[in-house]
C-alpha cells in the first residue's frame, strides 16, 4: 500500500473522492473545493474489484479523520463493464429488435461478433420494417403485429432488448414507439436500450454498442450496488457518480441505463487529471500503469475523441471513446532476459511479490528503472552480468516505443508538451522526440482518480440536416444535449455548450451535415434537480 496526505487549508468546504479502478492499482483522492489534494492512495486492485475499492476508500476516509464528514461526492471509474465483455461472463441475454425490413436485411444482427460472444449475449432477433432514409421519409412502416409475435416466441428466453433503427440518431421516433410497445407486451421489468441514445450514424456499429449495452445490465447492477454498500457501509452521507468514456461523470440512475459508457473511462480520467494537475490546455498525456501506457491528446482540456470504429471485446462500435494509443509497457512489464526485450505480458497487481526489487524472481521494467535511475527506497539484489545488460537494453528499448507513440499521437503537430501521469511515469525518459517538453505533475501517480474527482457532468446530441437547415439543427442538439447534461447530474443552471461538430454527409442527394453538439456543467447540488426518467 502507498499512500499520502496533506493539510486540509479550507475545513469549511466541501471534499469530493475520486476512484479509479485499474489493472494493477485502485486509486483514490480527497479533492478539495480548492481543488487540493488532501489525500490519497493506491491499493491493489482484487480479483472481485469492489474489494479494491473498499480498501482504497477506507484508507482515503481514515487520512481525512474528522473531516470525512466533509465528503459530499464519490465518483468511481471501473473496469467493470469492459471486464464482463472481455471475459464473456455476467452477461445478460438479448432480443435484438432491427428497424428497416426491407431495406436491412443482408446481414443479420451480430455477424461480425466473436462466435463465442455472440452464443453468450444472443436470444434472438427480429427484422421489422421500419427506419428512415437520410432525408427523414420512412423506408417503411412499422411493423407493430411482427414484433408482438416475436416477441412472444421469445418468451422466457431474454434478459433486455435492444432496439436500432436506419438513422434513428436523427429520427428517433420509431425507437421510442417500440420501447413504448415492448414494455407493455412484454413488462416495464425487461430493460429495453435504444440506438440513438448510444451511437453515432452507421447501423451495424451503432447496434452493436447498443446491444452491448442491453447485455451489461446486471453487471451495472452489480456494480451500482456495490459502490452504493461501501459508500454506505462508511456511513458516508455523499451522492455517487460514474466516470463516462469522454472525460464526464454520469449520476448513477443514469448509468445503470446506459453502462457501455463507462468503457474507456479510465484513460479519460487520467487525461483530464494530467490536465488538472499540470495547467495544460492542450497536450500529449501518457499514463503508464502496471501493464500498459496509455497514450491521449488533450485539446481544450478535454480528451481528443476518436473518428473511427473501435472495436471492445472484438465487436466493432462506434459509440463516443477518446482516441487511445495503448502500448504494452507499464512497471509490471516483464524482461526477456534471453533477449533484452519487453515482453507483452506484465506481473500487474503482482509486482510487489514478484519483481526482483521487491524479493521476487521475475526481472521486469521496475527492475530496470531502478537500475538505471535508482528510483526506489530499496536496492535491487546482486545481479549477474547478463541479467545487468538485459535490464540495460529492455529500458532502452521502451523509451523508443514510447518516442514512436508519442510521433504517432501528435499526427505531425509539434510543440505539443508530454505530460508524465501514472505509477510507472518513472518509465519515461525526461527528453522525448516530437514533444516540447516533459512534465511530470504533483500527484500525477493518482491523476486518474484526481480525473474522476473534477469531472463534469454531460450529454451530447447529434443531428442530421439539410445545409440550409444547420442553426436550427445546432440548435436543437444542443437543447438535447443539455438535457442529457442534466439527466446525467449537471446543474441545469450551469451547464453549456463545450463542443460542436458539423460534418458533410457523402453520398446524399441533397447537401446534408451531420451536427454533433456536446454539453457539459458541474455537479447539481444534492436536492437542487429532480430527476427525470432515463
Amino acid at each position: 500500500m502507498s499512500a499520502g496526505t496533506s493539510t486540509v487549508t479550507d475545513t469549511s468546504g466541501e471534499l469530493a473522492i475520486g476512484i479509479d479502478v485499474g489493472g494493477t492499482n485502485t486509486d483514490a483522492v480527497a479533492l478539495s473545493g480548492t481543488g487540493e489534494v488532501v489525500s490519497w492512495t493506491k491499493q491493489p486492485t482484487t480479483r472481485d474489484v469492489t474489494g479494491g475499492i473498499r480498501a482504497a476508500l477506507a484508507e482515503v476516509l481514515d487520512q481525512l479523520g474528522d473531516d470525512r464528514g466533509l465528503v459530499t461526492r464519490v465518483m468511481l471509474g471501473t473496469t467493470h463493464a469492459t471486464n464482463a465483455i472481455v471475459n464473456r461472463r455476467d452477461l445478460g441475454r438479448v432480443v435484438v429488435i432491427r428497424l428497416g425490413s426491407p431495406a436491412a436485411t443482408s446481414l443479420p444482427p451480430l455477424a461480425g461478433w466473436p462466435r463465442e460472444l455472440r452464443d453468450v449475449v444472443l436470444a434472438g432477433s427480429i427484422l421489422a420494417g421500419g427506419g428512415h432514409l437520410v432525408d427523414g421519409y420512412p423506408i417503411a412502416p412499422l411493423d407493430r403485429d411482427l414484433i408482438r409475435r416475436e416477441l412472444d416466441a421469445l418468451a422466457g428466453t431474454f434478459d433486455a432488448v435492444a432496439v436500432c433503427g436506419i438513422f434513428s440518431p436523427s429520427f428517433p421516433e420509431q425507437e421510442l414507439e417500440v420501447e413504448a410497445l415492448v414494455q407493455d407486451h412484454v413488462g416495464v421489468d425487461i430493460p429495453v436500450s435504444l440506438s440513438h441514445e448510444i451511437g453515432a450514424l452507421g447501423l451495424l456499429e451503432r447496434e452493436n454498442a447498443t446491444v452491448l449495452n442491453a447485455s451489461l445490465y446486471a453487471v451495472a447492477r452489480d456494480v451500482t450496488n456495490a459502490l452504493t454498500t461501501v459508500v454506505a457501509e462508511e456511513r458516508l452521507d455523499a451522492t455517487t457518480y460514474f466516470a463516462q468514456n469522454d472525460g464526464t461523470l454520469m449520476a448513477v440512475e443514469y448509468a445503470a441505463r446506459y453502462p457501455v459508457l463507462t468503457i474507456g473511462s479510465g484513460p479519460a480520467n487520467s487525461i483530464r487529471g494530467a490536465a488538472f494537475l499540470s495547467g495544460a490546455d492542450n497536450a500529449i498525456i501518457i499514463d503508464v500503469g502496471g501493464t500498459t501506457s496509455d497514450l491521449g491528446v488533450l485539446v481544450d482540456r478535454f480528451p481528443r475523441e476518436s473518428t473511427l470504429p473501435r472495436e471492445v471485446g472484438g465487436v466493432r462500435t462506434n459509440f463516443r471513446m477518446p482516441d487511445i494509443l495503448s502500448v504494452g509497457l507499464g512497471g509490471g512489464t516483464i524482461v526477456d532476459t534471453a533477449t533484452g526485450v519487453p515482453r507483452h505480458d506484465s506481473v500487474g497487481y503482482r509486482l510487489t511479490e514478484e519483481a526482483l526489487l521487491f524479493g521476487g524472481t521475475t526481472p521486469t521494467l521496475t527492475d530496470a528503472a531502478s537500475l538505471q535511475f535508482g528510483i526506489a527506497d530499496r536496492e535491487l539484489p546482486p545481479l549477474d552480468r547478463a541479467t545487468r545488460q538485459a535490464l540495460e537494453h529492455a529500458l532502452g528499448v521502451a523509451h523508443e516505443r514510447i518516442e514512436s507513440a508519442v510521433e504517432r499521437m501528435s499526427l505531425g503537430r509539434t510543440g505539443l508538451p508530454l505530460v508524465v501521469v501514472g505509477g510507472g511515469g518513472f518509465l519515461v525518459p525526461d527528453a522525448v522526440l516530437g514533444a516540447s517538453e516533459v512534465l511530470r505533475p504533483a500527484r500525477g501517480n493518482v491523476a486518474n482518480a484526481v480525473g474522476a474527482a473534477i469531472a463534469l457532468a454531460g450529454g451530447r446530441s447529434d443531428q442530421l440536416c439539410d445545409f440550409a437547415d444547420r442553426a436550427a439543427a445546432i440548435e436543437e442538439a444542443g437543447r438535447s444535449a443539455i438535457e442529457k447534461a442534466i439527466q446525467a447530474g449537471a446543474d441545469p443552471r450551469s451547464v453549456e455548450i463545450v463542443d460542436v461538430l458539423e460534418t458533410p454527409v457523402s453520398y446524399a442527394t441533397r447537401p446534408t451535415l451531420k451536427v454533433s453538439v456536446k454539453a457539459a456543467g458541474p455537479l447539481a447540488r444534492i436536492g437542487t434537480v429532480t430527476r427525470q426518467r432515463i
